[in-house]
């Protein structure tokens, strides 16, 4: 069976220190050969030049694809897609175009004064442009925001056909939920592919959290696992055996391409990688 593709999402760094942090972790995924790596934007845009500092830096210096986030929250049209055209004049030409979330504390999100009504709208305009390959975020298991999974599928098919080229899913615990997604995706006329997100759980109080805080189900086997491996300290080794375990399944699921929510911390993912038989660029020139 051919090894899949993969991709990484890091997240800007705010101080030096996480800067070369953010290094090394690159540094470690980069000889997976990754089909592109990814930069997120912060809550109400809040790491705007952060991300496209970061983007610049990583394009330049590693010579990786970049898959630039880019939100609608608290910039105008004009604004947004001026960073838009400085991502491409730096030769960085994948967006991952998303609404976004508003600031901590400031309820719905409503369109800042000029600016974009929301994701479609900003995906019509990057795709107008001719310049960028588009992707777009997914939810296996319905936006919280969403009405139900069936309008949050037919939002997905409206970026879809607003020029997005895949679209990249929410985390997951479980196989079963990205293929009845897949499977509902399909059935709707998604013809795009759709990337399962995958998160090596380093930190499960963490991830626990957020999970609840976007709607994703936490399969009680898991839960209790990794209250166990918290109090024997085995919480690494548990998070790569589920992670690798569930990438396999999708694989032989015909899943293609994993993209992996690094953190900034790239020890589990690299494990993951490792024991889904992938191999680096660097191992493959020691052989040779």
């Amino acid at each position: 069976m051919p090894q899949p593709a993969v991709s990484f999402e890091f997240f800007p760094p705010k101080t030096l220190q996480a800067s070369f942090r953010l290094w090394d972790c690159i540094g470690t995924l980069a000889p997976f050969d990754p089909a592109f790596v990814s930069v997120t934007y912060g809550a109400g845009g809040t790491t705007r030049t952060l991300t496209h500092e970061a983007v610049g830096a990583i394009h330049d210096t590693f010579g990786l694809p970049v898959a630039a986030h880019l939100t609608c929250v608290n910039a105008t049209r004009a604004e947004t897609m001026e960073i838009a055209d400085q991502y491409a004049t730096a030769g960085v030409t994948e967006i991952v175009a998303l609404r976004g979330d508003p600031p901590k504390g400031s309820g719905a999100f409503t369109p800042a004064k000029g600016g974009f009504e929301g994701s479609v709208d900003l995906i019509a305009a990057l795709a107008e442009t001719g310049k960028f390959t588009i992707r777009v975020g997914a939810y296996p298991e319905q936006h919280p925001e969403a009405a139900d999974l069936s309008a949050d599928i037919a939002h997905l098919k409206r970026k879809i056909d607003a020029g997005a080229s895949s679209a990249i899913t929410q985390f997951f615990f479980e196989a079963d939920t990205f293929f009845r997604f897949r499977d509902a995706c399909a059935a709707a006329g998604i013809n795009a592919p759709i990337i399962p997100g995958i998160l090596p759980i380093e930190n499960w109080t963490g991830a626990a959290k957020f999970a609840k805080a976007c709607g994703t189900h936490i399969p009680p086997l898991i839960a209790d696992a990794f209250d166990n491996a918290m109090r024997d300290g085995t919480q690494d080794l548990l998070a790569t055996a589920l992670a690798s375990e569930l990438c396999d399944d999708l694989v032989q699921g015909g899943v293609d391409h994993l993209h992996f929510y690094t953190l900034n911390k790239p020890e589990l993912t690299r494990d993951v990688c490792r024991a889904l038989g992938l191999t680096s660029r660097r191992a493959l020139e020691r052989v040779a």
